[in-house]
């Protein structure tokens, strides 16, 4: 019996991209889905798909930069569904620049969202994963947590951050609750579409023509819900197999 079916999953930056295929595939192994973004538009439009798949699934819109709005995510889906099991922190900004272009205020942008986001979910989740006496919270890192490329020194700090946060919850969290770090390489979402610097766009659309289909990313994470609750896979490193670094 799969460990996924019956779970709820609470899910951030659902409207696209990494966050749409993740909820579609768990949706259809039987999980049900609880999905937060800032545009309730493309939130509605990926419900009702899943709904006419016959999954169960509602949503919410939710800023993660705004910890109220988080918590109201959070207590929005244990109102609708009685619990939240696992939440995937998804939701990201990579905004690629030299440190020379000076873009403070995407520099501020990244650390509100790829942080603080990711925080303000722990926050929310932890003490009903507590209550509970179990909880899985898996979060989007990036190779760009493991290597640092050109032009991406602010957003790989983040990336960084947010595996040692992961890490930290870890070894905090105790026996009953699970962490998953995913560090993507280039895969087909709408992160590149937040790159203002000209020059930096170019290169990684370079890099991105061998980018992978996002659906990679949800079957591994569903590989991590699906394990049995005393098995904890804790980081997931997946890229195009023609990403060489």
């Amino acid at each position: 019996m799969s460990n996924i079916d019956g779970k709820v999953v609470a899910i951030t930056g659902a409207s696209s991209g990494l966050g749409e295929a993740t909820a579609r595939l768990l949706a259809e192994r039987g999980a049900r889905v609880f999905l937060g973004a800032r545009r309730k538009e493309n939130l509605d439009e990926v419900a009702e798909s899943i709904r006419s798949d016959g999954g169960e699934v509602d949503v919410h819109t939710v800023d993660v930069t705004r910890k109220d709005q988080v918590e109201d995510f959070v207590s929005a889906a244990v109102g609708r569904f009685g619990r939240v099991d696992v939440l995937v922190n998804n939701a990201g900004l990579m905004p690629l620049a030299p440190l020379d272009a000076t873009k403070v205020d995407e520099w501020e942008q990244m650390v509100d969202v790829n942080i603080k986001g990711v925080l303000y979910g722990i926050a929310a989740t932890l003490p009903r994963m507590r209550e509970q006496g179990s909880g899985h919270v898996i979060t989007l890192s990036s190779v760009a947590g493991h290597v640092v490329f050109p032009n991406s020194a602010v957003y790989s700090g983040t990336k960084y951050a947010v595996r040692a946060i992961s890490e930290g919850l870890r070894q905090e969290a105790g026996e009953n609750i699970r962490t998953t770090i995913i560090s993507p390489g280039a895969v087909q979402s709408e992160l590149t579409q937040t790159i203002s610097h000209e020059e930096t766009a170019e290169s990684v659309a370079h890099l991105y023509a061998s980018a992978i289909d996002s659906g990679a990313v949800a079957r591994a994470i569903a590989y991590a819900i699906d394990e049995p609750g005393e098995v904890d896979i804790n980081e997931i490193v997946l890229r195009p197999t023609a990403q060489a670094l």
